[in-house]
């Protein structure tokens, strides 16, 4: 099998390091635009040009059968590069992601439903939740959000692979069409997540329309938390 993988929010591809060894196939582990290894201006990165990033990586290396994997805000994501290449896709994951209903914002979305996410995003860009200027949360919030299930060693692995994030994104209005495709997707729900409540998790779920559910014992970065059992569901392909 080949897995590509998307990350999250505030994160690069290097958010699936202790994954990627674990998985049984060709990995590719997608840095969207602004985060990695492709430049961007973060003010000017899009959903589309997210979706087109993963997209390109999917046809410029002709794989098919491929499980795509996304975290978090990749659930906004993988829907559009379902619309692009369906026929390469053997299956989407959607760990703990948020996939807002089609037409609604994922910043109104978790307004609603996160109350954590949703009073943060009300604060965004304030000193006291960035650090060193760059818009990276402050490591106190971002422990308490990604790191409750962590021991200290894992939490620094953590922190330091965070990176600023491209905030226009979340007001945009989520495209769901790409579900219309017969790709079957299964959702992981971490039961742990101090981020995306399992009552947000579940409206997620719902979204989806028809998504295979599997519960993981695990804080919001599962991938570094608990990748054993994580790779042990994304294997099943």
């Amino acid at each position: 099998m080949v897995f590509v993988l998307v990350h999250g929010g505030g994160f690069s591809g290097s958010c699936w390091d202790l994954l990627i060894p674990l998985l049984d196939g060709t990995v590719y582990a997608v840095d969207l635009p602004g985060r990695g290894d492709r430049p961007a201006d973060l003010s000017t990165v899009t959903v589309q040009g997210s979706v087109d990033a993963v997209a390109d990586v999917i046809t410029d290396n002709h794989l098919t059968d491929v499980v795509l994997v996304g975290h978090s805000m990749a659930g906004l994501t993988l829907p559009g590069v379902a619309e692009r290449v369906p026929s390469r896709l053997r299956r989407l994951v959607f760990v703990s992601c948020t996939v807002p209903a089609h037409g609604t914002s994922l910043a109104q979305t978790l307004a609603d439903l996160s109350p954590t996410v949703g009073e943060l995003s009300e604060h965004i860009g304030q000193a006291d939740l960035v650090a060193d200027g760059r818009g990276v949360l402050h490591s106190v919030v971002a422990g308490e959000m990604f790191c409750n299930d962590m021991d200290d060693q894992l939490t620094r692995f953590t922190l330091d692979r965070m990176v600023p994030e491209a905030l226009g994104i979340l007001g945009e209005p989520c495209d769901l069409t790409g579900l219309r495709h017969p790709v079957p997707r299964t959702y992981v729900r971490l039961t742990r997540d101090a981020t995306v409540s399992l009552e947000a998790q579940d409206a997620m779920i719902a979204n989806l329309g028809g998504a295979e559910v599997v519960d993981l014992d695990s804080g919001h970065m599962a991938m570094i938390s608990h990748p054993g059992q994580l790779a042990a569901l994304v294997n099943q392909g």
